[in-house]
């Protein structure tokens, strides 16, 4: 393992930083556009959670040749090629005119972006300390929560001033910007580390008992999180709180600015919790728990005239920040020579959750208002059914057997 200096490791971690604020503004973008795109292209629920999940969905595509290639051919190479994608789905994006070449835009933009946290991660994984890489993934995320909160007020703002096409065309010239800087400030993979015999495929990797421990949490609890935070958030406080579309762009801004001092909370206190023997899978079996009971607190409240929905969605985001901590541990629990795999395919199981999870929400709401079911209904009922699939997998995480989690070095 070469470590980097500290100034190189702060000049890598800035450039990727940057790829992965703008590709969290392009996942989150959809939230706050939600009533205009809806309107102008007149999408339904299922329509709405499909275009979402789209994104997620060209994401999830991706991982398990992505793993391969990070091994192979090192992080940065492998994201200026993705990021290059990037930029043609958003310009795409800004020229669809109908649902169908909007989708087609929104799963290139998938695609183009799902190297920006794996390629980081996979770097740190051989040029930082295990301690200085749960700070690093903590930051990586709250970069992340920076993005999303410029996804909401910031484009809420601004799309009375320039519309919604002209914002990615913007994007597309931010995200060529970003790979400028990470050509000229992330390091070159030099050698590939050395392999050991049965390690060659993603065979090792979904052999892994503690892999498997967190498989249902990643899909549904952790999956979920982030189709709730990318989109299901804006429509709940809309269609039922009764927000208006700028109450409800304000609070996503707020949520945000909650998960980004959350995961900088989580940076500045993990290496003190990790040497006091709170490690990643002591600290999910405690927190989870909040988080589902969270979750039922904003169900319960949901159609309250008292405009708390904002703050029972920020609390039950910020409380599911835990499950996070199972992306490093997962990286630390196999050699670097498996890390860009390894993380890849627990990524591959948390996109496909927030597909699976957006999708299915918004498949459930239609289902439910077919049936007779008011709107605000609906959607209680559509989250009972995520928030019993989330307590199924907490449960399985509970109960699973684990064990070689040491860090390789």
């Amino acid at each position: 393992m070469s470590l980097l200096s500290r100034w190189n490791a702060v000049g890598a971690f800035f450039a990727f930083a940057l790829a992965y604020f703008f590709s969290a503004l392009i996942r989150a973008i959809t939230a706050t556009l939600s009533p205009t795109l809806t309107l102008e292209f007149a999408l339904t629920a299922r329509d709405l959670g499909l275009l979402a999940g789209g994104y997620f969905l060209g994401f999830a595509f991706t991982q398990l040749p992505l793993g391969n290639w990070l091994d192979r051919y090192g992080p940065k190479k492998v994201i200026l090629c993705f990021l290059s994608v990037a930029v043609a789905g958003c310009a795409a994006f800004s020229l669809a005119d109908n649902f169908p070449s909007l989708l087609v835009a929104r799963v290139l933009s998938g695609i183009g972006v799902s190297a920006c946290l794996m390629a980081p991660l996979t770097g740190f994984r051989r040029w930082l300390t295990p301690a200085t890489l749960l700070r690093a993934n903590s930051w990586m995320l709250m970069t992340g929560s920076l993005g999303m909160v410029a996804a909401t007020l910031p484009v809420q703002w601004l799309m009375p001033i320039v519309g919604w096409r002209p914002l990615f065309l913007m994007l597309a010239v931010l995200v060529a910007l970003a790979m400028v800087v990470i050509m000229a400030m992330v390091p070159a993979w030099t050698s590939p580390a050395p392999t050991k015999a049965g390690e060659s495929s993603y065979a090792e990797v979904w052999r892994h008992p503690y892999f498997r421990k967190l498989v249902p949490m990643g899909f549904f609890n952790y999956g979920g999180l982030v189709a709730i935070q990318t989109l299901w958030a804006g429509p709940w406080m809309i269609r039922v709180a009764g927000y208006t579309p700028l109450e409800a762009a304000t609070g996503l801004f707020w949520l945000n600015v909650c998960m980004l001092f959350t995961f900088l909370a989580w940076g500045l206190v993990n290496p003190a919790l990790a040497r006091q023997g709170w490690n990643a899978e002591r600290l999910m079996q405690r927190l989870v728990p909040v988080s589902l009971l969270m979750l039922l607190g904003m169900m319960v409240t949901g159609e309250s005239p008292s405009q708390n929905a904002a703050v029972w969605v920020a609390v039950f985001c910020v409380s599911s920040t835990s499950i996070s901590l199972a992306q490093p541990a997962i990286g630390m629990a196999f050699p670097p020579a498996l890390a860009g795999r390894a993380l890849s395919a627990y990524n591959l199981v948390i996109f496909s959750g927030v597909f699976a999870v957006q999708w299915g929400i918004g498949l459930i709401v239609d289902g439910l208002k077919w049936q007779g079911w008011r709107e605000p209904a609906a959607f209680q009922g559509a989250m009972s059914v995520y928030l019993l699939c989330s307590l199924g997998a907490y449960v399985y995480f509970l109960m699973a057997k684990s064990h070689n989690q040491r860090s390789h070095d």
